[in-house]
């Protein structure tokens, strides 16, 4: 191998970011996918393609098929001799999930180099499947190389909801939690949050960068602009140069945008003081949506 993956970050304009790993044909099409999709995208393509040649040892146009298959293996091996396994698959590596994921940017690297005609590449050495000796009646159709677990989201029942409000300190974390279950925000989304995106007489907020880059106008309860309304009066500083609605409180960041880890911080927090084993945001998102979905089933079987 002439190469070490070694990723190497920079931010480019207009919030963009550029990414290498130190080949340039792997550059190449990190340039492309950062033309056509979001930054976090871009970064966990990289990451997932640097894990793969750090296993694999080889350069693109080296890599075959059985390349593929033993860095599948070496993904679902116990991660260092550990022996617990997870409820959902039974595997003991890492999720089906995350291969599946590292697998998909594997392909479309290679995807790209074949549709190059300076770049010796004529297949992509990634698997889509394992053939089946009887068609489908509607066409083959092969067996995944990864089958994955459909599991139900965890969602919060009405008291694990009122323990995690009771166990938040603050108007701010508060506000942000009511942002999540009653909105059905994602934590980027809440921590994107602009002054102007906020519309208190119409009970709206504004997603300006939802995800994929899509915007989108949410309807809240007013249990969140109250909560709103007490952070801005009670906690937000006075002078705060960013447009964010939520920043940070205390320290030397005072003031400046909250971060994704302080988000989480604050969750983990919560959780501990009110003895809950789960209150992510993705749950919290998910609870959102489980009892809108609910609702409205309620509500067609009154009108039916």
């Amino acid at each position: 191998m002439l190469w070490t993956p070694c990723l190497l970050r920079s931010s480019g304009p207009e919030d963009s970011v550029r990414v290498s790993l130190g080949d340039p044909l792997v550059d190449d099409y990190l340039e492309f996918v950062a033309a056509r999709c979001r930054p976090n995208t871009v970064l966990a393509t990289a990451y997932d393609l640097k894990v793969f040649f750090s296993v694999v040892a080889k350069e693109p146009a080296r890599v075959s098929t059985t390349d593929v298959f033993a860095f599948l293996s070496a993904q679902r091996a116990p991660r260092r001799g550990s022996r617990v396994v997870r409820l959902e698959d039974g595997e003991a590596g890492l999720s089906a999930r995350t291969i599946k994921r590292r697998l998909a940017s594997l392909s479309g690297l290679f995807a790209y180099l074949v549709a190059r005609d300076d770049v010796d590449v004529r297949r992509n050495p990634v698997p889509q499947g394992l053939a089946t000796r009887r068609p489908h009646a509607g066409g083959v159709r092969g067996i995944p190389l990864l089958r994955t677990p459909r599991t139900l989201p965890r969602v919060l029942t009405p008291i694990e909801v009122d323990a995690l409000l009771a166990a938040l300190r603050r108007h701010r974390d508060r506000a942000m939690v009511l942002a999540m279950l009653l909105g059905g925000l994602r934590r980027c989304e809440v921590l994107g949050l602009r002054m102007q995106d906020v519309h208190a007489g119409e009970r709206r907020l504004f997603i300006a960068e939802g995800k994929g880059g899509h915007q989108r106008i949410v309807p809240v309860s007013h249990r969140f602009f109250s909560a709103l309304a007490n952070y801005f009066n009670h906690e937000r500083p006075e002078v705060v140069d960013s447009d964010r609605v939520f920043v940070v409180l205390r320290g030397p960041t005072r003031g400046e945008p909250l971060t994704a880890a302080g988000l989480d911080q604050v969750l983990a927090g919560a959780r501990e003081r009110a003895g809950l084993e789960h209150a992510t945001c993705h749950q919290l998102r998910h609870t959102c949506l489980t009892r809108l979905r609910e609702a409205g089933m309620a509500l067609e079987a009154v009108q039916a």
